[in-house]
């Protein structure tokens, strides 16, 4: 992950452990809590700050070849599953009349405050019903691992396959494959602006058929206290054959192309079929 702006400090750990600054005995000794926060709750506020180093911009860009490229042109309308902040609504709501859903009160609030224009729905990617169908339906930056299990994805994909049109485009940006995903991977991210610093470390670990990436955060904002928060986040590691037949099996036309909107995922396109099984 690309360094933001050209600031000095760089953290090389953040560690649950008695660091102290020996500046300010009142600094607490455990620099990152015990209790393990719920996906994106305290992240939200900063989640655009954090993934700065994203080319949203590229990412559209590509929706709209795959789309041109998939036989719909003309399409108008999209809904985005798991759209979070809403920053790639942000930027497709001036093609297509937009939708975004997602679980999260957190992000659907930064969302909205941001992305006027688009519909913002809270709702679970496996079970929501909207009563209508989209020329395009897209689940973005793997948003579709947090399903877990097999079952949970079939499930998943079934329900977005019905919120497309005949024909319409449903593009699956996926989580990293069992094949891919590296069991004790350390990683830094750093986001320094003369504003707002935030180290990030991330360590990922494997179970099964799941991953666990436990992130520790020390925020700072100008005029205000340093912020120490930890955050867990769990996701399937599904492999490209059983994404394929997911899709397939929700009567959608399923293909894999390489390379896709972040490095090591790739990118799964389905064309709905003219009836669903």
């Amino acid at each position: 992950m690309k360094r933001r702006g050209g600031g000095r400090w760089i953290p090389t750990a953040l560690r649950a452990g008695s660091l102290r600054n020996v500046n300010n005995p009142g600094f607490p000794r455990r620099i990152v809590p015990r209790a393990v926060l719920a996906e994106y709750t305290t992240l939200a506020p900063i989640y655009d700050e954090v993934y700065a180093w994203k080319d949203y911009e590229r990412d559209v860009r590509e929706i709209r070849r795959i789309v041109r490229r998939s036989g719909r042109p003309g399409s108008r309308t999209l809904l985005d599953v798991g759209c979070g902040t809403g920053h790639h609504l942000r930027l497709l709501r001036g093609m297509f009349r937009c939708t975004g859903l997602d679980r999260s009160p957190s992000m659907l609030r930064i969302a909205r405050r941001h992305g006027r224009g688009v519909r913002w729905v809270r709702g679970d990617m496996e079970r929501f019903e909207l009563g209508e169908e989209f020329d395009v339906v897209t689940c973005l930056f793997g948003a579709i691992g947090y399903v877990r299990t097999l079952p949970r994805l079939r499930k998943t994909i079934r329900t977005l396959a019905r919120h497309l049109r005949a024909g319409g485009v449903l593009i699956v940006d996926p989580w990293l494959s069992p094949e891919v995903f590296r069991s004790g991977h350390l990683d830094l991210l750093v986001h320094d602006t003369p504003q707002l610093k935030i180290a990030r470390v991330g360590l990922g670990r494997r179970r099964g058929r799941t991953s666990t990436i436990d992130f520790g955060y020390a925020v700072g904002q100008k005029g205000g206290p340093i912020r120490v928060f930890r955050e867990r986040h769990t996701q399937g590691l599904f492999s490209v054959r059983e994404q394929l037949a997911a899709m397939e099996a929700a009567g959608l036309a399923a293909r894999f192309e390489r390379g896709g909107f972040t490095k090591q995922r790739g990118l799964f396109v389905g064309v709905r079929r003219s009836s669903l099984p």
